[in-house]
């Protein structure tokens, strides 16, 4: 029988992920479940015939920061949702460090947040959610967020 213990919500701060946020709170308080809350981020490299030019140590560690503040004030926005949260750090692609972190954390189901972009946005962004979905393992439930605005925890 299929148990729902673990969730893991990716996020970029944006609406959409607060969105997901929310809808895995409200469904783990209804099962008893913990909620993984999930910010994996990238530093830049631009590429050039020859060379890489990767950033200096103080942007990364930068970065770093800026994703660990807002993972931190993600996670206290929530705190009082009345289910346990967990906040993970992660560098590198978006969608290989979700499947990295469910895999560490055992989720039983993620939530990602998706924009629903078309056309040439989508085929120029890519999509995070929908390679999460292609490639996952555990079962995927995607929450788009049509007003572009979060529900309160």
């Amino acid at each position: 029988m299929f148990k729902l213990r673990t969730i893991l919500v990716p996020t970029d701060y944006s609406p959409t992920s607060e969105a997901a946020l929310t809808y895995a709170i409200d469904l783990a308080r209804l099962v008893g479940a913990t909620v993984h809350v999930l910010h994996a981020y990238e530093i830049p490299v631009y590429g050039a015939p020859d060379t890489a030019f990767i950033a200096p140590p103080e942007t990364m560690a930068a970065i770093k920061v800026a994703a660990k503040k807002g993972l931190d004030t993600a996670i206290a926005k929530f705190q009082s949702g009345g289910v346990p949260l967990e906040g993970h750090l992660a560098e590198g692609r978006a969608w290989e460090a979700i499947h990295d972190t469910a895999a560490q954390v055992g989720a039983d189901l993620i939530v990602i947040g998706t924009h629903g972009r078309r056309g040439i946005a989508r085929a120029l962004l890519g999509s995070v959610a929908e390679k999460v979905v292609r490639s996952s393992k555990v079962p995927v439930l995607t929450v788009h967020d049509d007003a572009g605005e979060a529900r309160s925890p």
